[in-house]
């Protein structure tokens, strides 16, 4: 069975990421702080495509958070669905880039792809068949 790893960057992909994961959750049974109250046995039988299984049965999202500023991240933290990650999954800087360009990549970015690129190894590490995807 295929495991998805999901990769949020910015603004604009945690925001639909963030009602990504509410549409995920609530297709596969899932409730905001990660425990199965679905009904179906295809629940589960899918379930591992896009969460791991955590201690007492509890399910988290496989997924990289990233943004190069606080404010996106603690929006998707005080959403309805985010206690659902993993702490360990956000990666985010403290200034932002202001949308300069320069900026995000050579001194806000170039600060944290380190740190990010360890998170992606990690989990993809954890992924038994990695297949490359785009949306």
């Amino acid at each position: 069975m295929r495991e998805l790893v999901h990769i949020q960057a910015g603004q604009c992909g945690n925001q639909i990421g963030a009602k990504f994961w509410e549409v995920i959750s609530d297709e596969h049974g899932i409730d905001p702080t990660g425990t199965y109250h679905g009904d179906s046995d295809l629940q589960l039988e899918r379930i591992n495509v896009y969460f791991n299984e955590a201690t007492g049965g509890r399910y988290v999202p496989r997924a990289i958070l990233m943004d190069l500023e606080p404010g996106t991240m603690d929006s998707v933290r005080a959403g309805p669905f985010g206690q659902l990650f993993r702490p360990d999954n956000f990666v985010f800087g403290q200034t932002g880039a202001g949308n300069n360009w320069a900026k995000g990549h050579y001194t806000e970015g170039a600060e944290l792809i380190d740190t990010w690129l360890q998170l992606v190894l990690f989990i993809f590490c954890s992924v038994a068949v990695l297949v490359p995807q785009t949306a």
